[in-house]
């Protein structure tokens, strides 16, 4: 990977950062636990992103 980067491309990388959390703990309190995992959450090891 370059050293500097595109804007765009960065712009997407912090966005894919962004998506790969946790759900936060009041979401699941507040769902009653219907929520527990992110279906969008990614391993940096496992799943390459596509940008």
């Amino acid at each position: 990977m370059a050293r500097n980067k595109p804007l765009a491309r960065k712009l997407r990388y912090a966005r894919a950062l962004k998506q790969n959390r946790m759900v936060p703990v009041f979401v699941r309190i507040k769902t009653n636990r219907r929520v527990m995992v992110n279906p969008k959450r990614r391993h940096w090891r496992r799943t390459r992103l596509k940008l």
